[in-house]
């Protein structure tokens, strides 16, 4: 039987609705804290008179203490109430951005930067598990095709408003912003999620550090972790270094940067939902795989293009959002399958982690193979950049095929 047939399409209920938006809510904060530092760049680096090694180690410290903390609770992940982990963990967040919007030196910037990724890096994972416990799977694609909406709203409302009201108020305005936004999200969570307990019926007498270890040890799992990185490396080896292409090597400027990311956000907010509803209808493999190949071809022709008018800059960007969204929410809605639903938060927990260090790791190869002589001169060895990025994008082929297989041979022996 295959593993992702045709379902007839059953509507979300009211509360169904309501968990999707509040889960889209906190996705839109933790995404924008993370990926406002990048067009702050520069900001914050003249205003602090920070070097740009110091800036790009204040940027990966947040991946890297986001990967470590996800590790370090996914032995606890599925020992609580869902709804409370995630409500402790954002107010943590929220505490870490404040202390983001008050720093006034590089020291402290960079406490806040690790006190946001040790409790924001969680957020994802958490909301994922509450997702795949709440959806059956059938339905999980659509649910986390607008979940992952967020993403692409911090893209078309959240980076322009940043940008704009950082220019009027200073770089600390955008993180306050959040700070006052999440505290919103926080209370209408408290108010409105409902407990999710259903794991703790399942839980056996393992310790924490015991579950961790079963968990890191089952083969099934352990595929899909692989997967998970994998699909992370190539996205994290080109994004840090997506704006200075765009201004040293295509010529776009400044003032151009905010409508590209509008731009990217927009197609971002339209693909998501529509790749997660196709992926509930159609087998979310043959997805992934034709949207891989679609990488493929746009991210070598864009990695070598040079000046070039500024709607093709926006055109490419659009085709390669098309690409990435494709790949992403078929793959989580299939590696979600493999953990059972007692091991759920600690998989998740796990996978995010990964996924995290992973881009940290993915970053830093990319910094030691792109040059810049000057701070206006071309980026070079960009399109090798490219040819790597493909290199593992055909890797990520090979591995959801392995991870569907294992969906298919559990099920089919769940029913023997």
């Amino acid at each position: 039987m295959n593993t992702n047939e045709a379902i007839p399409e059953k509507k979300f209920t009211s509360y169904q609705v309501l968990v999707i938006v509040l889960l889209a809510l906190t996705q839109f904060t933790v995404v924008l804290d993370f990926m406002v530092m990048s067009p702050l760049g520069d900001m914050l680096i003249k205003s602090m008179s920070l070097s740009t090694s110091q800036f790009g180690f204040a940027v990966s410290a947040y991946a890297f203490s986001a990967g470590f903390s996800g590790l370090l609770t996914a032995g606890f992940a599925d020992k609580f109430d869902r709804k409370k982990l995630l409500l402790f963990f954002y107010v943590g967040f929220i505490a870490g951005t404040l202390f983001c919007g008050l720093s006034t030196s590089y020291f402290m910037l960079l406490a806040a930067r690790i006190i946001t990724g040790l409790f924001g890096g969680v957020i994802g994972s958490i909301a994922m598990a509450i997702l795949a416990d709440l959806f059956p799977l059938h339905q999980r694609g659509r649910a986390m095709g607008f979940m992952q909406m967020g993403f692409g709203a911090s893209q078309v409302l959240g980076i322009p408003i940043s940008l704009y009201i950082a220019n009027h108020w200073g770089w600390q305005s955008p993180f306050l912003m959040i700070v006052v936004l999440g505290g919103i999200i926080w209370l209408l969570t408290m108010l409105k999620l409902r407990p999710i307990t259903r794991h703790l019926e399942l839980q056996t007498e393992k310790t924490a550090v015991t579950h961790l270890w079963h968990t890191l040890r089952e083969h099934r799992y352990r595929t899909g972790f692989l997967m998970t990185a994998l699909l992370s490396l190539g996205g994290f080896m080109m994004m840090p270094w997506g704006s200075a292409f765009a201004v040293n090597n295509l010529h776009v400027s400044w003032e151009q940067l905010p409508i590209l990311f509008m731009v990217s956000g927009i197609a971002a907010l339209i693909i998501m939902p529509l790749v997660g509803k196709l992926s509930d209808k159609i087998d979310k493999v043959k997805i992934f795989t034709v949207a891989a190949i679609w990488m493929t071809v746009i991210v070598v022709i864009y990695t070598n293009l040079g000046p070039v008018p500024f709607p093709v800059v926006m055109i490419m960007n659009i085709l390669m959002m098309i690409g990435i969204m494709s790949r992403i929410v078929p793959a989580m809605a299939l590696v979600s399958a493999l953990p059972k639903m007692q091991d759920r938060g600690a998989f998740m927990s796990i996978n995010s982690s990964l996924q995290q260090i992973a881009g940290g790791i993915a970053a830093g190869i990319g910094g030691l193979i792109v040059v810049q002589k000057t701070k206006t001169s071309p980026l070079q060895h960009y399109n090798t950049l490219g040819y790597l990025i493909v290199v593992i994008i055909i890797a990520n082929i090979i591995q959801i095929y392995r991870v569907s297989n294992l969906i298919k041979a559990q099920k089919h022996s769940d029913k023997l």
